[in-house]
């Protein structure tokens, strides 16, 4: 089992971590990464939500939209409801993904595989049942962020703040209004994390076995600079992989979680919207910076979370 070898000691496992310490840095930790990328979240979920005669089609159109408009501050729309629902979020989402990978390796092990099989069935099946555990907190998030981040955009309404789009979507559907999409999100994110999980894990073991260095548990450890290195190759390719898998079904629920209380259509008819407009390739709609931001928050993220795990390891 790749725990038990070289490669497998570049990694901390989850009972080798002081909790405490690694829930209140990792709050920090991610909260800078956060404020670093949500921009690219806001463009991406603008293009997705255009409407077929908008005169903003493109990256470039609509970040020079953004900042004619509002400036900075408009690149962070929604940002203070993001930042609020996503560290429980992700203490919930890391929690399940760490205590998941350990019993999934020990599961995995009888069958005697290779290790980057082993390596993307474990952190696959680690990445999906963390991403369904975490989507009862990250929906309602979802849903008034990307709110947030189009209003006024399009056609669409104006809201003074978080709370006022929390106080209209339940006065208009009830709280099932702050899961409008849960369906489609766990459909979008749970094979998504679990694609990006199973490609970082298999990647990883890949690049190692091209630098040479194999399953023997009596190789020496690589390098902090190198480990680093190999993560963020990892982190790269698995952001690239997960965005071409999982745009089209992200697409469709960003439109049926912005769309307006008057109108709300189904995915049906999202579906068919988006073929009317711009044919098949309206499902991949912001896929340039969809692309980028998996690939760099996915890059960001893991360097920051492989980080914090060495930070907080506890020691021998």
């Amino acid at each position: 089992m790749a725990a038990t070898n070289s490669i497998g000691n570049t990694e901390i496992n989850w009972d080798k971590l002081d909790k405490t310490k690694f829930y209140v840095v990792g709050a920090g930790l991610f909260t800078g990464v956060t404020v670093a990328l949500y921009p690219v979240s806001v463009v991406k979920t603008r293009l997705q939500v255009a409407s077929k005669d908008a005169l903003e089609r493109d990256t470039f159109s609509v970040v020079r939209g953004i900042l004619k408009a509002d400036g900075i501050p408009g690149l962070y729309r929604g940002f203070g409801t993001v930042i609020t629902g996503a560290i429980p979020a992700r203490i919930i989402f890391l929690t399940a993904l760490e205590t998941t990978k350990v019993a999934a390796f020990k599961m995995v092990e009888p069958f005697k595989l290779s290790e980057p099989t082993e390596a993307a069935l474990a952190n696959g099946l680690a990445g999906m049942t963390a991403s369904l555990f975490s989507q009862a907190v990250f929906v309602p998030i979802d849903v008034i962020s990307q709110r947030l981040m189009v209003q006024g955009y399009s056609g669409h309404a104006k809201y003074s703040g978080g709370m006022d789009v929390a106080r209209k979507v339940i006065k208009s559907d009830g709280i099932r209004g702050l899961y409008r999409g849960f369906g489609l999100s766990v459909m979008t994110y749970s094979p998504s994390s679990a694609v990006w999980w199973a490609s970082y894990g298999s990647s990883q073991r890949l690049i190692w076995s091209f630098l040479g260095h194999g399953s023997g548990s009596d190789e020496a450890v690589p390098g902090v600079g190198k480990i680093v290195l190999v993560q963020a190759a990892g982190g790269i390719v698995a952001g690239a992989t997960a965005s071409c898998i999982t745009t089209p079904l992200d697409t469709i629920k960003t439109r049926l979680q912005v769309m307006g209380h008057e109108k709300r259509p189904t995915a049906r008819e999202v579906v068919k919207g988006l073929i009317r407009d711009d044919g098949w390739k309206g499902f991949y709609r912001g896929l340039g910076p969809r692309f980028f931001s998996m690939s760099a928050w996915g890059t960001s993220m893991i360097l920051a979370y492989e980080y914090l795990k060495r930070l907080c390891a506890k020691d021998e």
